[in-house]
């Protein structure tokens, strides 16, 4: 049991350590425009993309984000 809580932590903080680096990534596009050298990627674009699909599945895309949202911000 020990062992899964262990893996469980480290999905947590890789989780974690990715939402940051998302949150990083949006402000550097913000900042100095879609062509920054370290983030060769459209980052506000695929963000937006993918809140455009979600939207388009009505409350099925609500569902699947009110999922998501709950499964993060669930407590040990």
């Amino acid at each position: 049991m020990d062992k899964l809580k262990n893996v469980t932590g480290w999905a947590r903080q890789l989780t974690e350590l990715g939402l940051s680096v998302l949150a990083l990534a949006v402000v550097l596009q913000v900042l100095f425009g879609p062509d920054i050298a370290f983030f060769p990627v459209d980052v506000v674009g695929n963000v937006l993309g993918l809140t455009k699909v979600l939207g388009s599945h009505g409350l099925v895309g609500l569902v699947a984000l009110w999922v998501l949202v709950t499964i993060f911000n669930r407590k040990e």
